[in-house]
């Protein structure tokens, strides 16, 4: 781990760090197997299995074959609750439960490689620090988030105070509190070095925006990609290959240029049953892969 303490030290420093320092934090915790191999990881985002409980969630990834998850907070957290009673719960539920989790997981053999909780504006200081107490608890080694514009300038030194990447993740509204645009993405960057993007190669494709140029300028502040398909101009989430994103080259560029960027299943288009649809998913990322 010394890899990773180095580079959270330089990058607390303001220092910029390379494509293999970042490639530490960012994997920190994934299986030393999946650390070894140059072969990209292909995991899933649980939130493509909301259908079910976690239980079930787990069962149907390992049905599947997949050996790494960015794990949704719906998964964990109460789905029917108040807003109060939900600032309460994250305020207050005891860290053992994030601890079952991953050990679940864990028995399971399936890696964690974030934890996706959406850190929104009206996230109470405390929500925010028991965000990053959450992921600790789970093992996962950084945060995804579908967050507001304006709280990245909370999330920033909360980030730096505790040497985590948070990834923007966007999606494809325009509008001046939501990332969807590029500019948008590199504006928050710019708030501090733990501040990174979870970029969605569908919704970027929809808001009109270059994922291929995007993950050439910014790999190194990609923590993860999320693969799903949709069309131009706000256009419907499709099956894979059927849309205008392009899915296969920035998968091949991840694969050539060595990157150790996540590559996430995230399963939204109408289809049939969950589980044939991710297992269709995974067979064309393989495919486009060669692998």
């Amino acid at each position: 781990m010394e890899t990773v303490r180095s580079a959270v030290v330089r990058a607390a420093a303001g220092q910029a760090l390379t494509r293999r320092q970042f490639g530490a934090v960012a994997m920190a915790g994934l299986a030393a197997p999946l650390l070894q191999s140059r072969t990209p990881v292909i995991g899933v985002q649980s939130y493509s299995f909301r259908d079910r409980p976690l239980s079930e969630a787990i069962a149907a990834m390992q049905q599947i074959g997949l050996r790494s998850c960015e794990l949704w907070q719906a998964h964990i957290e109460p789905r029917s609750s108040s807003r109060d009673d939900m600032r309460k719960w994250r305020e207050t539920v005891p860290l053992d439960t994030f601890h079952r989790v991953r050990d679940q997981f864990a028995k399971a053999g399936i890696a964690l490689s974030a934890y996706n909780i959406s850190i929104k504006d009206d996230f109470s200081d405390a929500e925010i620090e028991r965000s990053f107490d959450m992921t600790v608890a789970l093992g996962a080694p950084l945060i995804t988030s579908s967050s507001n514009v304006k709280t990245v300038a909370r999330i920033a030194p909360a980030a730096a105070r505790r040497t985590m990447l948070v990834g923007m993740h966007n999606h494809s509204r325009i509008d001046p509190n939501e990332f969807a645009t590029a500019k948008s993405l590199t504006d928050a960057m710019a708030a501090g070095p733990y501040i990174a993007v979870n970029l969605d190669l569908g919704h970027f494709t929809a808001a009109n925006e270059d994922a291929v140029a995007f993950l050439e300028q910014h790999h190194a502040r990609i923590v993860t990609v999320h693969v799903k398909d949709r069309r131009r101009d706000q256009g419907p989430n499709v099956a894979l290959g059927t849309g205008d994103a392009p899915l296969a080259p920035a998968l091949r560029m991840i694969r050539d240029r060595g990157w150790p960027i996540p590559i996430n299943l995230e399963y939204e288009y109408k289809g049939g049953d969950t589980v044939d649809e991710v297992r269709k998913m995974l067979d064309y990322c393989r495919r486009a892969l060669n692998l």
